[in-house]
């Protein structure tokens, strides 16, 4: 009980009362953070279909309709993803809209602050044009950075994720991860809070986003972070994986 109450008061703590915000590196004139992790040169990527070249081909989903019929689906069916899906649905989770200077975007998502600690990884298993991988979402230049090609990756992701066995037959699983620092350069220790309302608008679009184009989702929060933050090769520290949800092509009922 002790435990429980421990927890429920950081989802409840006035925290912002008690901090200090002359005394954040935002306040002290330190340099934010980059927006977006810097790719390696000269590695390799994937580019992705410019909004014109997909725009036309997303179906048009009026928006109660999306949430009316907005589930959890964990069932997929062996079709591909389109490519020019898959841009589509990564544009409506972390798109870019608008600059603000060198160190600051608006998304297509709401962050506390403009912040956006976020950077999505991809397990692509099944869409067209893309080979089989993990894949790092390169926002400001529209394509997939290549991070690796892990073996068995499939059995792997679903050990990560306690033997949740429908993403391993996902067309694509999306793995947000957080870089907390973003957050804490303006709001030190108010950031953490906002880290987590932050990752529901991202995974919401993407429930909305598969509605339009047939697909199918599932959130997931249950997971080894060892173990998956491992599998994408982060430090665990200062970035960890914080929410993920496998994406394929709606199955039909009885199919």
């Amino acid at each position: 009980m002790d435990d429980i109450r421990t927890y429920r008061q950081f989802v409840k703590d006035s925290i912002r009362k008690r901090i200090d915000f002359s005394a954040t590196d935002q306040n002290r004139g330190v340099d934010p953070p980059p927006w977006q992790k810097e790719a390696p040169a000269g590695a390799e990527r994937v580019a992705l279909p410019a909004r014109e070249a997909w725009e036309g081909r997303i179906g048009r989903t009026d928006l109660l309709t999306a949430i009316d019929h907005r589930e959890s689906r964990r069932m997929f069916a062996p079709e591909p993803l389109d490519l020019s899906e898959l841009a589509f649905l990564l544009w409506i989770t972390q798109g870019v809209r608008a600059r603000r200077g060198p160190h600051a975007v608006l998304k297509t998502v709401p962050s506390a602050g403009a912040r956006h600690s976020f950077e999505t990884y991809l397990f692509a298993r099944n869409v067209t044009g893309l080979e089989k991988g993990l894949y790092r979402f390169l926002a400001d230049e529209e394509a997939l950075l290549v991070v690796d090609r892990p073996a068995e990756m499939e059995t792997r992701l679903v050990d990560a994720l306690l033997g949740q066995a429908f993403a391993g037959k996902a067309a694509v699983t999306f793995v947000w991860s957080t870089i907390p620092y973003r957050m804490e350069w303006r709001y030190a220790l108010a950031a953490h809070r906002a880290i987590l309302m932050d990752a529901g608008h991202v995974c919401q679009n993407l429930y909305l986003g598969c509605e339009a184009i047939g697909a199918s989702t599932c959130g997931v929060g249950a997971y080894d972070q060892e173990a998956l933050d491992a599998l994408i090769g982060l430090d665990g520290e200062d970035e960890f994986a914080v929410y993920l949800a496998p994406v394929g092509k709606r199955k039909t009922p009885g199919a």
